[in-house]
């Protein structure tokens, strides 16, 4: 219960606590292992060099006792004594006694002999021997024969030094453990600090947004790093946004506009009729008629419209094959050739193995809104010319007219929804405005491009391209 508890507020706790104290407990583990580690080999590495002391001593006392002794007496003499007052170092005892336990030497320096009792041994043994919290002693013993004297060197060494070091190394190891650590969570959350101003900054703008809409953008972030890109396409997100909302906002706006029209006119003539046109054939005859081309405009409109959010919805069949173009361009233009005899169709299609990977009826709905508006806004030179080429590996496909044309100041206006040059004047051709956005999304659906020149009573070009591939 108690481990769910501090899971549950762990899992609660901020971002930049849980980094600062991932950070710190990463380092606490990282310096604890390494002082730990370090602790035990210079504690080993100190200990081995007591007994190497011990050794060397032992080594010095036996080649004296051989040399020099050969009686019990000859342990008193102030000769031998000098020697072994000599070798001894601080903190330690040397003790010589026969084989019945009898002391023939001892001496020692800040060191009490009543700290070791004398032990006989067969064989070199070293002894570690901690008599209190104060006091570790390091016993050397080593059997000996001497002339007619048996018995045991002993060597002892407090190692209270020793001990003293270590706590001090190891009192200095934990308090600069503590440092790290402290100085790691200081740095930790300076660090973690830093590192989530960028997304602190990126809350705050879709903050901003929620409440004071979308034109709010993250302020640049200059780190260079994954945050300065997701600062960076999060504004393009926000752009991408803004203008599709507001796209849709003009497109519910014009649709709204251009249904307007119709339906007022519908309700004219219904008022009308209901009013005492059901008596008078003149005005039930002109009304009825009216009404049907408000309702023909409107069925137009509305499969426009669908077919417009079909292309941008990018719902199209995906499963296209490379098709050559001449047969579609020359079957659609004999269907404009019935249907607007009064005009000339001149097609000039260049011969290749080029193909486009794009779908025939596509393609046709394409050319059909391409001619259909030459024809509307052609007026006196009732002539309109198709072409087709390719060069450097696109299919280029043009349609020429010699009609109106366009103000070079509105052909930026002239791919969006709705819109038409000179509104007063299209009422009169008629149109919805929307045949070029279709026909725009269709080509850029199928990575092609979609151009307009115009001149202003001398005709209109409008160019298609599209990669192309040699197919047999």
């Amino acid at each position: 219960m108690m481990i769910k508890r501090i899971k549950d507020l762990l899992r609660r706790l901020p971002v930049i606590w849980k980094l600062m104290l991932g950070a710190a407990l990463l380092i606490f583990l990282v310096f604890a292992t390494y002082n730990f580690a370090q602790y035990l080999v210079l504690k080993n590495w100190m200990m081995n060099q007591e007994q190497d002391t011990l050794h060397t001593m032992m080594s010095q006392v036996e080649v004296y006792v051989k040399d020099n002794t050969s009686s019990a007496a000859d342990f008193e003499l102030p000769e031998t004594k000098s020697f072994m007052r000599n070798i001894l170092g601080k903190n330690q005892m040397i003790r010589i006694i026969d084989q019945d336990g009898t002391e023939l030497l001892t001496d020692s320096n800040r060191f009490n002999s009543n700290w070791i009792a004398p032990v006989q041994v067969s064989s070199a043994q070293m002894q570690d021997v901690r008599l209190d919290a104060d006091d570790h002693i390091l016993v050397y013993r080593t059997p000996f024969t001497s002339g007619n004297v048996h018995g045991t060197i002993e060597i002892a060494s407090n190692l209270e030094t020793f001990d003293h070091f270590n706590k001090t190394l190891l009192l200095v190891m934990v308090i600069g453990g503590m440092l790290a650590v402290g100085i790691s969570v200081l740095s930790g959350w300076a660090i973690a600090k830093q590192f989530l101003r960028p997304v602190k900054a990126l809350a705050s703008t879709i903050q901003n947004v929620k409440e004071k809409g979308l034109q709010e953008r993250v302020a640049n972030i200059e780190n260079g790093d994954e945050f300065s890109e997701l600062a960076r396409l999060f504004n393009e997100l926000m752009d991408q946004l803004e203008i599709s909302f507001r796209q849709q906002k003009q497109f519910v706006d014009d649709a709204s506009h251009e249904l307007r029209t119709p339906i007022t006119i519908l309700e004219g003539h219904l008022n009308l009729l209901n009013r005492w046109g059901k008596e008078d054939p003149v005005v039930l005859e002109e009304s009825l008629d009216a009404s049907l081309q408000e309702v023909r405009r409107l069925k137009r409109l509305v499969q426009e419209l669908l077919t417009l959010t079909r292309t941008e919805s990018q719902t199209m069949s995906e499963h296209v094959n490379y098709i050559h173009i001449e047969p579609y361009l020359t079957e659609t233009v004999k269907r404009m050739e019935t249907l607007h005899p009064e005009f000339t169709f001149n097609i000039n299609v260049e011969k290749s193995n080029y193909a486009v990977k794009l779908n025939p009826l596509h393609l046709e709905q394409i050319m059909l809104i391409l001619i259909e508006n030459a024809v509307k806004y052609s007026d006196k030179d009732k002539q309109v010319e198709i072409t087709s080429h390719v060069k450097n590996g696109q299919l280029s496909i043009s349609v020429q007219d010699h009609g109106i044309g366009v103000p070079s100041e509105e052909l930026q206006y002239v791919f969006d929804r709705f819109y038409r040059v000179d509104k007063a004047r299209n009422r009169e051709i008629g149109g919805t405005g929307l045949g070029l956005s279709i026909a725009r999304n269709i080509v850029l659906h199928y990575n092609g491009e979609i151009n307009m020149t115009s001149v202003e009573d001398e005709g209109t070009r409008v160019t298609l391209t599209f990669p192309a591939a040699v197919k047999a």
